[in-house]
């Protein structure tokens, strides 16, 4: 709050200093005000939450790819996403997608418009829990496979790979990449989740329909749980859910990163 100044002529040389010092403080307040008010970069803001849009060509949706029937001209059918591992060849998917044949089962990270910038990667072995196995648990559909070098190579070696995170709260911000089977592209959506049950997840994204199956979940950069679990990862494209990552999918997560 600015004071009022006197007008008593013995006070006048006082109320000129006070004067230029208000003046002072006005144009640093006003020059911090600028500095402040200057436009966020659009790769810092990003989308709103619940918005669904082009995945951006970058190092996190690099890790994330389709999963191909027989090589790329037989169409994607899921999504997965590599994982970090100790020899460097994991992928985590749902259980639901992994039902086929693997010989002919290939990953294609970063896929875009028919082309595989980082190759084309044919699945190994994969692992999935037992209750999937014999039940098709929902809290189950959750699973990780292994891929075959390519070129002397591993996938982690070119494109890195998500750590894994469980016990996520149950309002977790989550980031969702994956291809649609209708899209070339991957696509993005990021929001606030619930919890349908203390084993589910829930969150509103549009446009996530038939293909994104596998999806990963991240947050905070970190594997939470793949599009799948209760509904097979819901029946509308607006709703998806995920198995929460509990005990069981840790250890075939360890199995996985340390076996494969």
């Amino acid at each position: 709050m600015i004071q009022r100044l006197s007008s008593r002529p013995e006070r006048r040389p006082r109320a000129r200093a006070r004067g230029r010092r208000a003046s002072r403080i006005l144009l640093a307040l006003a020059a911090m005000t600028a500095l402040l008010s200057v436009d966020v970069p659009d790769a810092l803001a990003g989308p709103p939450l619940g918005v669904t849009t082009a995945a951006a060509a970058d190092a996190a949706s690099a890790r994330v790819g389709a999963l191909f029937a027989g090589g790329i001209d037989g169409g994607h059918f899921c999504t997965a996403a590599v994982v970090r591992s100790e020899d460097r060849d994991v992928i985590a998917t749902a259980a639901h997608c992994l039902g086929g044949d693997l010989d002919t089962t290939y990953f294609a990270p970063g896929y875009r418009d028919g082309e595989t910038p980082y190759g084309l990667w044919r699945l190994t072995d994969m692992y999935v829990a037992p209750d999937w196995t014999d039940g098709k648990d929902p809290d189950d559909d959750i699973a990780f496979a292994t891929v075959a070098p390519l070129d002397g190579r591993q996938v982690e070696d070119l494109v890195g790979g998500f750590p894994v995170a469980a016990e996520q709260p149950a309002g977790a911000t989550v980031s969702i990449v994956g291809y649609p089977s209708s899209e070339e592209s991957p696509l993005h959506c990021a929001n606030g989740t619930t919890m349908l049950s203390p084993t589910q997840r829930r969150i509103e994204c549009p446009d996530l329909s038939g293909g994104t199956s596998g999806s990963p979940w991240l947050v905070d950069g970190a594997l939470a749980g793949v599009l799948g679990g209760y509904e097979g990862g819901g029946t509308v494209p607006e709703v998806s859910y995920s198995a929460v990552m509990g005990d069981q999918a840790v250890e075939l997560y360890r199995e996985a990163a340390v076996n494969g």
